[in-house]
């Protein structure tokens, strides 16, 4: 299948419609692997010829792989957005995703870290006195501490980070900005990292001319990819959870906040949330906590043996 249009379509969302840069690289790949698919199904296949049952074939090859549903769910996104702009721009005449559901994901409650994982995670980790260690620990102590995104914390430039009046400026889903406060704790770790961004031995050639606040060894903007692995490693150290990524201190974040009396539409604001619905999850989890210490301190609470 010819990809012209992919790409027209991603360049497209890139510019117009707000989304970030992963949803963007989620959306083409997905696109990509679609037509594929269908080559290797059908080398006559055409996107005005792709029809609702090849979908839902494709579809079926992921769940039948043991892909889950939450992976899933952006694939299909990504087909609908992608046909909503072919039918815009004419290239098509109806839409092949129109009747196709997306799998239902089990809810499920997130992970977060313990508040003596917080503390080792903040306090405890060596990190080397490197460009290199200065700005991993700034990425940890961001995302904990503020429960930023991880599109949002790539995404930071340096214009956007204020350490005299401690807050960050946050540009979120469909490019909504939004104000983010941080204590002095993390504007001394913030302020380490700039100088070591400056002057340490390793720091990037070329590092000045960046405007993005967290770079690769190479002083190029921090891809996705990049930020995950230096989360997933430092979590590795201070904690035995499976899942053990930037969105595991989002949800950190989000249940300190709660359990220290955070009011809950607060939260929501600085999450970045549209609906204080979606907040709410927090206080299920804060709730699990709750109960788990209720059935191990309470002797009525334990089943009898």
């Amino acid at each position: 299948m010819d990809n012209t249009l992919v790409e027209q379509f991603i360049q497209y969302i890139r510019a117009s419609r707000g989304l970030s840069e992963r949803t963007a690289e989620v959306y083409g790949k997905a696109l990509r692997h679609l037509s594929a698919f269908c080559t290797e199904l059908d080398e006559g296949l055409t996107w005005q010829t792709l029809d609702t049952d090849i979908l839902r074939r494709w579809l079926s090859a992921y769940m039948e792989r043991g892909v889950q549903a939450r992976t899933v769910r952006p694939l299909l996104a990504a087909v609908r957005t992608f046909y909503h702009y072919l039918l815009r721009e004419g290239h098509v005449s109806e839409d092949p995703a129109y009747k196709l559901l997306p799998p239902k994901v089990p809810k499920t409650l997130p992970s977060f870290l313990k508040r003596s994982e917080v503390d080792r995670l903040l306090h405890s980790v060596a990190y080397a006195d490197t460009f290199m260690g200065h700005r991993d620990r700034a990425i940890m102590a961001t995302l904990c501490t503020t429960g930023i995104r991880a599109g949002e914390i790539l995404g930071l430039q340096l214009a956007d980070v204020d350490l005299q009046e401690g807050q960050l400026k946050v540009t979120g889903k469909r490019n909504k900005q939004r104000i983010v406060p941080f204590g002095p704790e993390l504007a001394a770790t913030l302020e380490a990292y700039l100088a070591a961004r400056r002057t340490a031995p390793d720091a990037p050639a070329g590092q000045a001319d960046c405007p993005a606040f967290f770079l690769s060894a190479k002083g190029k903007p921090m891809r996705y990819e990049q930020l995950w692995k230096v989360v997933r490693g430092v979590l590795g150290s201070v904690t035995s959870l499976k899942k053990r990524s930037p969105h595991t201190l989002r949800h950190t974040f989000a249940t300190i906040m709660l359990d220290n009396g955070g009011d809950l539409e607060a939260i929501q604001q600085l999450l970045g949330h549209e609906s204080v619905a979606t907040t709410e999850i927090y206080t299920h989890t804060s709730f699990a906590e709750l109960r788990e210490q209720y059935a191990k301190a309470h002797p009525h609470a334990r089943k009898e043996e």
